[in-house]
C-alpha cells in the first residue's frame, strides 16, 4: 500500500535534495564553471536585452547542464565508495557519465554562440 502523503516529508525531500546540490557545489569544481559560465550568460542576458524564448533556451541548458552535473557527481560517488579498486568497466561507466556532462556543456555552449554572437558582432 502507497505511504500516506505528508507535507512533512515532502519538505524534508527539499532539505535532501538541497544538501546534494550543496555537497556537489563545495566538492566538484567543474560545477563552480559551470555556474560561472551560466552567470556570464545571465550577465550578457541583461546586457543585450535577450527575448523571452533565449531566456528560456539559456534556462533550459543551464539547468540541463547542472543537474547532469549532480548526476555525474551521485554515480561517481556511489562507483568510487563501492569500487575503490580500478577496473577498466567501472572507469568506463564514470567516462559516459562524464560524457552526458560534456554533451550537455556542448549544447549550452552551441545555444549561447546562437544568442550572443550574433548580437555580440552588431555592436
Amino acid at each position: 500500500m502507497p505511504e500516506k502523503f505528508s507535507i512533512r516529508k515532502r519538505a524534508r525531500s527539499f532539505v535532501y535534495a538541497f544538501r546534494g546540490i550543496f555537497y556537489t557545489l563545495r566538492t566538484q569544481h567543474n560545477f563552480w564553471i559551470q555556474l560561472a559560465l551560466m552567470l556570464l550568460a545571465v550577465v550578457l542576458g541583461f546586457l543585450y536585452d535577450i527575448g523571452r524564448m533565449e531566456w528560456i533556451a539559456i534556462a533550459a541548458v543551464s539547468g540541463l547542464v547542472l543537474s547532469f552535473e549532480i548526476v555525474n557527481t551521485a554515480i561517481e560517488t556511489f562507483l568510487d565508495n563501492h569500487y575503490p579498486e580500478q577496473d577498466k568497466k567501472i572507469g568506463r561507466v564514470k567516462d559516459l557519465a562524464a560524457g552526458a556532462v560534456l554533451m550537455a556543456s556542448i549544447a549550452a555552449l552551441v545555444v549561447g554562440g546562437l544568442i550572443f554572437i550574433p548580437k555580440i558582432f552588431a555592436i
